[in-house]
């Protein structure tokens, strides 16, 4: 029975807030059931087809130790392998929050902004430093191994779009969970309570992600994608571990953190910029004379490079804002400091 006067703790089965307060188990039930479907044989495609990485393609005799070669192109049946993994990165996103986010939280007491800020930070933070990692190891990889596709730096637009459709499974696995990563953004709007005048902040960004990196995979500059995206979640993740530190009243790590940020960022953009042109202009360029109907034309190119460009304008731009405003918003207090030490001195005099 239920007390007059007191709400149930339990909400309804099936309401908004029982798959709000329970939608980490729902997740983990519904992956669960894939995973069962490999276990079964008249289920093993179908299931297959939402795990495993699809479009694959078998070269004899051309792997390590004369084992056979597999390579995988992108494909329609990516996009069940997406819907897959966005499952996986709502049950991390849960993980990371309960057994992570919320306990130092609890320790913190912040305020409600600086607690959405706090989270926030931390789940990109654990996201970029996950990517960097992954793409640091894909990178390696292939620059230590026999006919590594990133081994010189020409091998960004050699070969191109031939030798670039196809890639490795480690290479197309990195660009799954990238899209898959952007893609759960948007249920997770639902799943935290996003109010609506916050939601614009958080869609924009996962919408210009996905845009830029489907557009990238699927017109096959994986390769210098993968190099762009490390730069720049490189930088994302200095920025958010010094905002980290900040709300952990770590002040001089924070502010040594932000001064790194502001340095990097700069570098990163310039030096995309930089990569960009060589690689989209130059290189393909060279590629598409020595091969003009090999599939990279001057269109494509200048509007891959031209994305690129307006990307970084835009990124400084707001950089150069943000600074702005901040110096803005910091002057009153500095001018207040001066009328108070102005005035604390005056009141010294006076006494002596």
């Amino acid at each position: 029975m239920v007390v007059k006067g007191k709400k149930s703790k339990n909400p309804p089965i099936m309401s908004h807030e029982f798959v709000i307060q329970n939608h980490a188990d729902i997740v983990a039930v519904i992956a669960m059931i894939f995973m069962l479907g490999l276990m079964v044989e008249s289920l093993h495609p179908l299931a297959s087809s939402f795990i495993a990485m699809s479009h694959n393609m078998t070269y004899p005799d051309l792997g390590l130790n004369g084992n056979d070669l597999v390579l995988f192109r992108p494909g329609p049946k990516d996009m069940l392998a997406v819907f897959f993994y966005s499952l996986i990165m709502v049950l991390a996103h849960a993980v990371i929050q309960e057994f992570l986010l919320d306990k130092v939280n609890k320790k913190l007491h912040l305020s409600k902004v600086k607690f959405a800020k706090f989270n926030e930070s931390g789940q990109l933070l654990s996201f970029y430093v996950f990517s960097v990692t992954y793409a640091a190891n894909l990178l390696w990889e292939s620059f230590n191994m026999e006919g590594g596709y990133l081994k010189f730096l020409a091998a960004l637009w050699t070969g191109y779009p031939e030798q670039h459709s196809i890639m490795p499974w480690g290479l197309k696995l990195f660009y799954i969970l990238q899209i898959a990563y952007w893609v759960h953004v948007f249920p997770e709007l639902y799943f935290t309570k996003v109010k609506k005048e916050d939601m614009s902040a958080k869609i924009q960004p996962a919408v210009m992600y996905l845009v830029c990196i489907v557009a990238g995979y699927v017109m096959h500059y994986q390769r210098i994608m993968l190099i762009l995206l490390s730069l720049h979640y490189l930088v994302e993740a200095v920025f958010h571990l010094a905002r980290i530190m900040y709300f952990l009243e770590k002040n001089q790590i924070a502010q040594g953190g932000f001064k790194l940020w502001n340095i990097l960022f700069m570098l990163a953009r310039i030096v995309s910029v930089v990569l960009s042109v060589l690689t989209f202009w130059f290189g393909m360029g060279r590629v598409e004379a020595e091969n003009p109907d090999g599939g990279s034309s001057v269109v494509t190119r200048a509007g891959a490079l031209s994305a690129v460009c307006l990307l970084q304008a835009w990124m400084s731009w707001n950089f150069m804002t943000f600074h702005m405003r901040r110096s803005k918003d910091a002057a009153p207090e500095v001018k207040e400091q001066k009328k108070s030490t102005k005035a604390t001195n005056g009141t010294s005099k006076k006494k002596q």
